[in-house]
């Protein structure tokens, strides 16, 4: 099999570290499975687990239990309102001839995204606590942009970058008003 049309099989891991790696064929093999919407899910729990342990181990005084529950609402809505204004950016305002994708398409591509996050956890070292957290989030941004690049069927990266800057005003908005 040639690399263009290798299938990484489907598992959390496997699909998990071929997001990260930026592997197109990994987000496009995501994208068209319904069933991987499930292990977006996990990755999402994955990753906002991570934060509250690494904020944990930076000292912070939070009660473990409230934090995880609190985190995993959070991450999850998060990520539902991230893909949700993505999606509707991208299938109307920035829609190219070919883009046709379901709202469910993106969700599972944005969800596998988030992997990167994951570091957050080691995200307490004294002296680089902030270089771990500003390159997990320029890691995480850059994932998303395959993402939604093959979620979109965009041919550029420009627009999907664009998209994805267009959804930070709602996103930015909601939270402003629910904070």
């Amino acid at each position: 099999m040639s690399k263009s049309t290798f299938v990484w099989g489907g598992s959390l891991i496997d699909r998990m570290l071929g997001a990260a790696r930026l592997n197109a064929n990994v987000y496009r093999e995501i994208v068209n499975d319904g069933r991987a919407t499930g292990q977006a899910l996990v990755v999402v729990a994955l990753v906002s687990t991570a934060r509250v342990v690494g904020a944990m181990l930076a000292g912070e005084d939070i009660h473990l239990v409230i934090a995880l529950i609190v985190g995993l609402v959070d991450g999850v809505l998060n990520w539902v309102m991230w893909a949700l204004f993505i999606w509707l950016f991208g299938m109307t305002l920035l829609k190219m001839e070919n883009t046709n994708a379901g709202w469910g398409q993106m969700v599972r591509a944005t969800g596998f995204a988030q992997t990167p996050g994951l570091l957050s956890v080691i995200g307490f070292i004294p002296d680089i606590t902030f270089l771990i957290l500003a390159a997990t989030f320029a890691w995480t941004f850059v994932c998303t942009v395959v993402a939604v690049r093959q979620s979109l069927g965009y041919t550029s990266t420009t627009r999907a970058v664009f998209v994805i800057l267009l959804a930070s005003i709602p996103v930015a908005a909601v939270k402003f008003v629910i904070l």
